[in-house]
Formats: structure tokens, C-alpha cells, sequence
């Protein structure tokens, strides 16, 4: 891949609220952290709606109905209905009325939102492995314990199918990552020996529905996750926003793997407002806006600078990292490797410190 190819070569010339007819959201590390909105954010979904955007919400998170969701969601300023959200627990309902058909036994495991997706698929919903459910589905729940997981492992180790609605290991909040539904699934999949069904993101059939749902002709993933959300477009066929407010760093965003490498990359989601830069090769390197990444010699790491014109510094200061990133996934198109850097002056050794990358 050169050039445009590249995934964030392109950028966009549109704000993207005005280039996509629908943000799929996520919600965890997007919308809001733990209670709390993002700062901004509501007010960039307003004004991405008032361009003419309209949004879908998309979550790994279990815990919660729909309705409960969109309560949240509309708390925050962030005006939705139980219809415009998507959940994995939905997503998992579906598998399992697809591989066992309406009625079947179902022993659920994780928060309210679990219990409910099931109940509402016409599944027939079990406490004990004792009742012989066909199908364990476990999602988040932050009162799970051991009680609920040896059930489940009970269950998995009669011959139950184990769904997890998903497997993120973590999930973000204001004192950092906390174990996530990922983390707790594997105590049962390593106790029972047998590997889970996973259902949610990034498998394609959530952003899927929320397409359907909203009749999209030109999605937009909006996500913090590489491995859920920027995946979960790809394999969509939809484009991808990374925003940083979630669980992503910088270090984690240059060694992604090719199928986990955003189209579009922001602060937060008040990216959809504004133009994104392209990263345009030169000499022998990559520059975007005011910065240049060359290779410090044959197979040297990469040496990030000001642009020699004294070119413009982007509004949102990732400029540096969208050309750091094109740079070092064109030395390595189609594996996932971690980069080297090197700062070639003060200025851009002092970001790569702030991004705690080296220099």
C-alpha cells in the first residue's frame, strides 16, 4: 500500500458529520467514562446532528438494556431512544435463538441488560446448571462473582455452549481500566478448557444491524477500541474514527495490525466537525500539516521533525502521530510491529515524551 491506500493517508478534506450520513457510536470511552459525558462531546453529537448526521449507538457493554442505555445517553444531552442502541447482549440473543431456537434454556450470567436481551428473544432463562440450559451467556456485569461464574462453569462443563456477548479485557473508567466482561469470561473458559462464542464487536452482525436500522449509506464506526470497534468497521465494510478518550494510546495505535488500523483518527468525537489532514509522502518520508517522518537509514527507526517550510501545526496537535503512523505502517503493510522513534529536535522530542514514545 502507498500513498492514499495507506489507512489515515487520506484524511478528509469534509468534516466527516458532513462526508457520512450515520455515526455508529460506541459508547464506553466515546460518549462517556463510567457516569460521566466526555467533555464536549455532547455538544460535537449536537452539532453533528444540526450538519445533518444522524447516530447509532453500538455497546460491547452488556449490562444494560436499550432503554436503560438511551436513559443514560439522553441524561448526558445525548437525546436516544431504545431503538437507536445496539447491545451485545442483543446481538448474543440472537446467536443463541438461531443455533438453539426460540425457547430454549439459556443460563445467563452479567447485569440486568443480559437477562433481559434473552427474555426478550423468547428465550427461556435459567438460575442453575441443574436445569440443563442448552447455552451460558455471559456479559459485563460489575456484580458478578464467583457464585454466578462456578454456575457457569457448571453448566459450560455439562455441555453447554459458553457465549460471551464480548471479550474486551477492560473496560475504561475515571481511576483507569478496570476488568472488563473479557477478563471474567476467560476465568470460565480456562476452568472448563473450552473456548467461548463471542458475539459482540468486533464481529460484523452489531454494526451491521445498526446499519440496517438506520438504512446508512455512507457509516461511520466512531470507537476508542482498535480491536472491537476499528476491526468491527472494517469487517462492516463501514469506515472507522479512533477518538483517544478511551483505552487506545498512541503506542498501541502505531503497532496495530492492518485489519485494526483507523481511516480517521481524533481527540475525542468532536473530530466528526472538523477536517481530518491528509499524510502525503516526501522525500523519501511522510509529512502531514507541519511535520516530517523519515527513516533514519536502511531498516533505522523512524525520525520525527518540524517540516523544514516551518509548515502549520494541526488544531487538534495529532498531526505528528497521523504521520508517525502512515510512516511506520508503510514499513510494515501487513503485520502488526511495534515502532521505533527517534526525535530529530527539541520540538518533536518533547511530544514524543508526551506521548510516551521515546525521543
Amino acid at each position: 500500500m502507498t500513498g492514499p491506500d495507506l489507512p489515515l493517508a487520506a484524511g478528509t478534506a469534509e468534516p466527516p458529520c458532513r462526508r457520512y450520513d450515520v455515526a455508529l457510536l460506541d459508547l464506553d470511552g466515546v460518549v462517556y467514562v463510567g457516569p460521566d459525558a466526555v467533555p464536549g462531546v455532547p455538544q460535537a453529537l449536537a452539532a453533528a446532528r444540526a450538519a445533518g448526521m444522524r447516530l447509532g449507538f453500538v455497546t460491547n457493554n452488556a449490562s444494560r438494556t436499550p432503554e436503560e442505555v438511551a436513559g443514560h445517553l439522553t441524561a448526558l444531552e445525548v437525546p436516544a431512544a431504545g431503538t437507536d442502541v445496539i447491545t451485545s447482549s442483543q446481538a448474543a440473543a440472537t446467536v443463541v435463538v438461531q443455533r438453539f431456537g426460540a425457547g430454549a434454556r439459556v443460563l445467563p450470567v452479567g447485569g440486568p441488560g443480559v437477562a433481559a436481551a434473552l427474555a426478550a428473544a423468547g428465550l427461556t432463562l435459567v438460575t442453575r446448571a441443574e436445569e440443563q440450559p442448552l447455552a451460558v451467556v455471559q456479559g459485563y456485569g460489575g456484580d458478578v462473582g464467583w457464585t454466578e461464574l462456578a454456575e457457569a462453569v457448571v453448566a459450560v462443563r455439562n455441555g453447554a455452549e459458553h457465549v460471551a456477548t464480548n471479550a474486551d479485557a477492560t473496560i475504561p473508567s475515571p481511576r483507569g481500566p478496570l476488568p472488563g466482561n473479557g477478563a471474567m469470561v476467560r476465568v470460565v473458559s480456562e476452568v472448563t478448557g473450552r473456548r467461548p462464542l463471542v458475539t459482540g464487536k468486533p464481529d460484523a452482525a452489531m454494526h451491521a444491524e445498526c446499519i440496517r436500522r438506520t438504512a446508512a449509506c455512507r457509516p461511520l464506526v466512531v470507537g476508542d477500541r482498535l480491536d472491537t470497534d476499528v476491526e468491527g468497521g472494517r469487517r462492516a465494510a463501514a469506515a472507522s474514527l479512533l477518538v483517544l478518550t478511551g483505552v487506545t494510546d498512541p503506542a498501541t495505535l502505531l503497532a496495530a495490525g492492518p485489519y485494526q488500523r483507523p481511516d480517521l483518527l481524533a481527540s475525542d468525537a468532536g473530530g466528526l466537525l472538523t477536517t481530518h489532514p491528509a499524510v502525503v509522502p516526501e522525500g523519501g518520508g511522510w509529512r502531514c500539516g507541519g511535520w516530517v517522518v523519515r527513516p533514519a537509514g536502511e531498516g533505522g527507526p523512524l525520525r520525527l521533525g518540524r517540516d523544514a517550510t516551518g509548515g502549520p501545526d494541526g488544531a487538534d496537535g495529532l498531526d505528528a502521530l497521523r504521520a508517525l503512523c502512515v510512516a511506520h505502517w508503510a514499513q510494515h503493510p501487513e503485520t502488526a510491529a511495534p515502532a521505533r522513534i527517534g526525535a530529530a529536535d527539541d520540538t518533536a522530542a518533547a511530544v514524543l515524551r508526551r506521548w510516551a514514545l521515546g525521543g
